[in-house]
């Protein structure tokens, strides 16, 4: 049976597998979906369409699911989507989408989430990333796999921050962080790639050369956006290895709005 503590209110029609634990005092709403494995701390408040994946561990003190802090909210169906085997530190706060996107705030699988995070509505976290305590997400921010977010980054709403990124303490993001680029300061600025994350992650060193020319040209090189895209773009034919990782920049960069640009 699930193991639900006797303090714990869960609502009737709320649907949690049969191993789930709920511990004292916590809320679960109606619409509440939770899966195998998952466990829920004590203490926490789970609301609104969400649902919950399997082998979570949300600890004590978690808002999931509430309404966003959107004043044209008028109570829409919209959903939160957590995925599977993601750690969730203590005091978070993960908000259900707006109609003005998606309508979906969405967390990946195998995400590391410290304390005090906050996922504003309709913000898409990807797989196996790292938010430090007090890292705050607006509206609308995207995040690639792998992201590693330095405690106390604020980010800008709509900013895209790319696979493999970083950021350190206290970074303000106001314009997006393409992949691999490793940022720090308030705004934030470029300081490097992401070279020793990328070694843990068995890139090999053609892979990283490849980064390296990609942030050359962004970077190192006084081109323009669409010139250093050119230049990117023939990394493919020189290092045929990292093709799909000059892809993946160039359709970051492609997706970058005028108004937004990139960290420089």
């Amino acid at each position: 049976m699930t193991q639900i503590h006797p303090t714990a209110i869960v609502d009737p029609a709320a649907e949690l597998d049969s191993s789930v634990s709920v511990g004292p005092y916590t809320i679960i709403g109606p619409h509440v979906r939770i899966g195998a494995g998952t466990t829920v701390g004590p203490h926490c408040v789970i609301e609104g369409h969400t649902t919950i994946g399997r082998d979570n561990r949300i600890f004590q003190f978690n808002s999931l699911g509430a309404i966003p802090q959107d004043k044209k909210y008028a109570g829409e169906p919209c959903e939160l989507q957590i995925g599977d085997r993601n750690t969730i530190r203590e005091f978070c706060t993960f908000n259900i989408g707006s109609p003005g996107d998606a309508g979906v705030t969405r967390l990946g699988n195998d995400n590391w989430i410290m304390a005090y995070v906050h996922l504003a509505h309709d913000c898409m976290v990807g797989n196996n990333t790292i938010f430090a305590n007090n890292a705050q997400l607006a509206g609308h921010v995207h995040v690639g796999d792998w992201a590693i977010l330095g405690g106390f980054t604020t980010v800008h709403q709509f900013v895209r921050l790319g696979a493999h990124c970083m950021t350190a303490l206290s970074s303000m993001l106001v314009a997006d962080v393409p992949p691999f680029v490793m940022c720090q300061g308030q705004p934030a600025s470029a300081r490097s790639m992401n070279f020793e994350g990328l070694r843990r992650r068995g890139f090999s060193p053609e892979r990283i050369s490849a980064v390296k020319a990609m942030h050359k040209a962004l970077y190192r090189e006084d081109l323009t956006l669409e010139q250093a895209k050119a230049r990117i773009a023939e990394l493919s034919a020189k290092t045929p290895e990292a093709a799909p990782d000059v892809a993946m920049m160039l359709s970051f960069l492609d997706q970058t709005t005028p108004q937004r640009g990139i960290v420089r």
